[in-house]
């Protein structure tokens, strides 16, 4: 047997070949360009995947939360596959059998099956061009209405009791009937298809930053008004020829972004911070508070987990670098990450995360949920809003206090801001050694001050002293990120926080970027300290390019 089937059952059977040559990745979720498209509550764009290793065929998840039911047992992986293994992801099941290589052709990759199928009455939707062709913002008003009358979409119930997909295909359907029984004609110089597809998607969708949110390489959009689309591609920023039909068009955008996840936007609530399913930050600000007309912003996150050897890869540190951070998540100390926005400090907290032994318990508390570990025993924590009525709001603060009691071995803040600064370097100064958080700050003496104030931001009466003692107890490494002028990201000091000297706290430079990484030469004093822990330490890390010191 060189090659095994999936026998895909979802109403109707339908056999999938599946190749068993190693390195063979088939991705499995509710996006589009999965090889594998299903659906069902909980199911994220790229949820999960199927690897043909030399030892066979794996599953194992990628992104998404809800577990895969194999052979009547949840598991986040399981492992080569045999033939009469039987999983089930979301509402789709799948049995494992074998398939004589004679019979059947094995095709380069499955045939992506949709979740929905597609009325015989439309033509199939094809994806929303990256430049849509402009289109007369009249003709996509008079559409919208007719559409919105027909399904009686100005009632909000039907919104919320018929699926995406469905409202899409109700849509989609609706519009080429209008187009049929001649109430509304398209120009000859635009393609149907691609005017019915961005139609639907101002209608019942996300508008013509669809296509945005379907392309990897986009890490951030940017809507600044109706008109002006901006994106980030490879650290930098780049405008579209994307635009939205009308104000009001991109209003009904927002209102769909933000209503599902329980947010209103509007005059008595005029922005709004909140997480999409998919785990994208979005951030929506409105008149009067926004000149310039409404203004979106989506920061998008990497289905791909990113470790300390893909960062050596992308040139954000190089490997002595590397090895000596690993040795500290190891050595749990105690660990900030400083840098301005957009330089990297998630991603490097997420990288450094994976080091964490499986056999640690970890608490991780965030505004809006980024991290992703892929340790077992992780209990993540998301601060909450105020309510429609102001109450209600849970923040970062009482969290962290809440988390002392949850008997961590780590604790991951995805960024201090206030006065939960002073909570965590409590927590790193009363056994929770190991932690890591975030701060933005260009410099590691500056992140050091910006905790001081933080610190003062918790209502405590402290003198200066004793804030400054607290820090250099509980702070044992920081880690500096800066954002180049070409796009680039990368680590350009990690500096050792070696105690107090009068009233100032000794920083120690162990790594610097200056045209190129090297070592100081600095030995940090964990290492004389801790001479004989595991794993042993290697002397050639600290020596500079140019030769010991």
């Amino acid at each position: 047997m060189n090659k095994l089937e999936l026998l895909q059952h979802r109403g109707h059977e339908r056999p999938i070949p599946i190749a068993l040559d190693p390195g063979r990745r088939y991705t499995i979720g509710g996006g589009r360009r999965c090889d594998l498209r299903i659906a069902g509550e909980g199911i994220a764009r790229r949820h999960a995947e199927f690897r043909v290793d030399t030892d066979g065929l794996h599953i194992r998840l990628l992104t998404g939360r809800r577990e895969i039911d194999f052979n009547g047992e949840p598991v986040r992986q399981a492992g080569p596959l045999a033939a009469g293994d039987a999983l089930r992801l979301g509402d789709t099941c799948w049995q494992v059998r074998p398939v004589d290589t004679a019979e059947t052709p094995v095709p380069s990759a499955p045939d992506p099956d949709p979740v929905t199928p597609v009325a015989p009455a439309a033509p199939a939707e094809p994806p929303i061009p990256a430049a849509t062709p402009r289109i007369a913002p009249e003709l996509v008003r008079r559409f919208q209405e007719c559409i919105s009358q027909r399904l009686d979409l100005y009632r909000r119930d039907i919104l919320q009791t018929l699926s995406p997909q469905r409202l899409r295909e109700e849509a989609r359907t609706t519009a080429w009937q209008l187009i049929e029984e001649g109430e509304l004609s398209i120009p000859e110089d635009l393609d149907g298809n691609t005017v019915v597809a961005a139609v639907v998607a101002e209608t019942v969708g996300l508008g013509p930053i669809e296509s945005l949110m379907e392309d990897a390489a986009v890490s951030e959009i940017m809507v600044n008004g109706p008109s002006s689309i901006y994106v980030e591609r490879q650290g930098r920023l780049e405008k579209t020829a994307l635009a939205f039909s009308s104000a009001a068009s991109l209003d009904s955008v927002l209102d769909r972004i933000v209503s599902p996840l329980g947010r209103r936007l509007d005059e008595g609530s005029p922005l709004v911070d909140a997480r999409l399913p998919d785990g994208s930050r979005v951030n929506a600000i409105i008149p009067p508070l926004a000149l310039n007309g409404a203004t979106l912003t989506i920061r998008r996150f990497s289905d791909t987990r990113i470790g300390l050897g893909d960062l050596i890869g992308f040139g954000a540190l190089d490997a002595p670098m590397a090895a000596f951070l690993r040795l500290c998540i190891h050595r749990r100390r105690n660990i900030l990450i400083a840098g301005g926005t957009g330089t990297g400090k998630t991603t490097v907290l997420n990288a450094l995360s994976e080091e964490i032994d499986e056999s640690e318990r970890i608490v991780t508390i965030e505004d809006s949920a980024e991290l992703r570990l892929q340790q077992d025993h992780v209990v993540a924590l998301e601060s909450r809003p105020a309510n429609v009525e102001g109450s209600g709001a849970i923040s970062i603060r009482e969290l962290v206090r809440n988390a002392l009691r949850m008997r961590p071995d780590r604790i991951l803040v995805g960024e201090c801001r206030g006065g939960e600064a002073l909570d965590m370097l409590q927590a790193m100064n009363t056994g929770h050694d190991g932690s890591l958080t975030t701060a933005h700050a260009n410099t590691p003496r500056d992140a050091l001050a910006r905790l001081e104030v933080m610190t003062l931001m918790a209502g405590m009466d402290l003198p200066a002293r004793a804030i400054r003692d607290q820090i250099a107890a509980a702070i044992d490494i920081i880690v500096q990120l800066t954002r180049f002028g070409d796009g680039a990201r990368r680590i350009t000091a990690i500096t050792e926080v070696a105690g107090m000297e009068g009233e100032r706290i000794l920083l120690t430079d162990l790594y610097r970027y200056d045209n190129g990484f090297t070592a100081t030469g600095q030995r940090p004093a964990f290492i004389e300290q801790g001479s004989t822990l595991e794993p042993p330490v290697d002397p050639g890390l600290f020596q500079p390019a140019d030769g010991p010191t």
